[in-house]
């Protein structure tokens, strides 16, 4: 179990990666004043919190009806993850942390950026979902084991509103080459996890392949 807690929060430590929101958060918020940082990091972090549970219990039900092994999800989830840690590795934003188009030009996202672009795609993008569903697909349905899961993404959560509300005094202290930095390690450690993703789908499906 210690195993599983300690797993959990460094993926997802590693994939929502509260130091590297940063900068994001404050080029969202340019117009805002402290209050109104303060207030868009709440309701941008609370948002993609309930979005992120809401994926933890419904993600192997949608998984399960559209006929996709957790195997599967696996190897395309490391891939995925494999793909953000490159970007970060590279100090590059590529479309995994992106807005689109789309969402650029909603006229909406120029009033209220909480929601679109903060927790979704910045905060819960795909990295995130899929890191979720992976790590409770692993807890199989042990309420200890999810129960854990849960504890872990909360205290990331935790630690990315701590990062929002101190953006600015973060961005002082660290500026954008310890940033950089961070970012770059985060994105090694995840690379790492996204190939052992890979490994142990390909295993699950594959068995014969890793056999000695």
């Amino acid at each position: 179990m210690l195993e599983l807690a300690v797993s959990s929060f460094v993926t997802f430590f590693v994939v929502i990666d509260p130091p590297g929101m940063v900068p994001l958060f404050m080029s969202v918020v340019p117009g805002l004043d402290a209050a109104g940082r303060r207030r868009t990091a709440w309701r941008g972090t609370f948002a993609a919190t309930v979005i992120l549970i809401g994926a933890a219990f419904a993600g192997s039900f949608v998984l399960e009806k559209l006929g996709i092994s957790l195997a599967a999800f696996r190897i395309a989830g490391g891939v995925l993850l494999l793909l953000l840690a490159i970007d970060m590795v590279l100090a590059r934003m590529g479309p995994l942390r992106t807005t689109g188009p789309a969402e650029e030009t909603e006229p909406d996202a120029h009033h209220d950026v909480a929601l679109v672009p903060l927790a979704i795609p910045l905060i819960a993008g795909p990295g995130a979902f899929a890191s979720v569903i992976l790590l409770m697909g692993r807890a199989s349905g042990d309420p200890l084991a999810m129960a854990t899961v849960l504890g872990a993404l909360l205290a990331v959560m935790a630690s990315l509103l701590i990062s929002l509300m101190a953006a600015s005094k973060i961005m002082d202290w660290l500026g954008m080459t310890g940033v950089a930095v961070m970012g770059r390690v985060l994105g090694i450690i995840l690379a790492a996890l996204a190939v052992q993703l890979i490994v142990s789908g390909i295993g699950e499906s594959f068995p014969a392949l890793l056999a000695p």
